[in-house]
């Protein structure tokens, strides 16, 4: 790296299989920007040191990935959206200074926004599956965008309990056995668990009570479409993928690191999506 060549990374463990050099490299092309896009593979006992010297190794800011989200928090100035979520996926320098935030509610919200823009118009209440670090992202971009009440089911019922302390009380916890009466008649439905992702178990749920016109959306992008979006679809109903959420969530870190806002385009989704498959 050089002054004139800036250079960032995904930092996760593991991190080969990540996609995003290849999303960022395409902005880089496209606003013909001199950068570069790397994979830092990082295990848990080496992060704190690393990213203590994120110049060091030449970097000016980084995406962050499991399971380092919760440690990136602490080992930066988070932004209020960090704090809220308890989590960190996007850092970069600042004033010699280690900033970080949370781009998983953006890009949540701007997958939601790509399937059926105004959804938040007509949407009172969802139902979000899982309370891990993605579903407090999830929930935090819900109740932001003004959905009065959501539901979260987690097998652990005390993490989908810690979820109410965390935002309040427009935070329903939920038992996971809870989901079949949940869904009769929701509008939209979250799956924030790695169920339904290639390698892991299905996610077996029947949406079919939910209504005509509700939106299903998947954090998972690998398969591209999931059982549970293909059943979604099936119905005629609105569908966001987890794709969607990975690019609209790396757009601010881009601007963080390389000075240019850039755009979410069909071209870069179809690159993407040609990969995964």
């Amino acid at each position: 790296m050089t002054e004139t060549t800036p250079a960032a990374c995904v930092i996760g463990y593991p991190a080969k299989h990540s996609r995003s050099p290849k999303l960022h490299g395409y902005w880089l092309n496209k606003y013909g920007i001199k950068g570069d896009y790397r994979i830092e593979e990082v295990s848990p006992d080496d992060f704190a040191g690393f990213v203590g010297d994120l110049a060091g190794y030449g970097y000016v800011g980084a995406n962050v990935t499991m399971p380092h989200k919760d440690a990136a928090l602490e080992l930066s100035e988070p932004d209020a959206r960090a704090r809220a979520v308890g989590a960190a996926n996007t850092l970069w320098l600042e004033d010699g200074k280690l900033k970080s935030t949370n781009t998983d509610v953006e890009g949540f919200i701007g997958s939601l926004d790509a399937a059926a823009r105004g959804w938040e118009t007509r949407i009172n209440s969802a139902v979000v599956l899982g309370a891990g670090g993605a579903g407090r992202a999830v929930v935090y971009g819900l109740l932001e965008r003004g959905v009065q009440t959501v539901h979260v089911a987690n097998r652990t019922h005390e993490k989908a309990v810690a979820l109410r302390e965390r935002f309040g009380d427009a935070v329903q916890p939920a038992h996971w056995d809870d989901v079949p009466d949940l869904l009769a008649g929701a509008a939209l439905l979250a799956n924030s668990t790695s169920l339904g992702m290639a390698g892991q178990p299905p996610l077996e749920i029947d949406i079919g009570p939910m209504a005509a016109d509700g939106i299903v959306a998947d954090i998972v992008y690998v398969p591209l479409k999931t059982p549970l979006l293909a059943a979604a679809e099936a119905r005629g109903m609105s569908i966001a993928n987890g794709l969607d959420m990975l690019l609209h969530q790396a757009v601010t870190g881009f601007e963080h690191w390389f000075g240019t806002r850039p755009a979410v385009t069909r071209e870069q989704y179809e690159l993407l999506a040609a990969d995964i498959a």
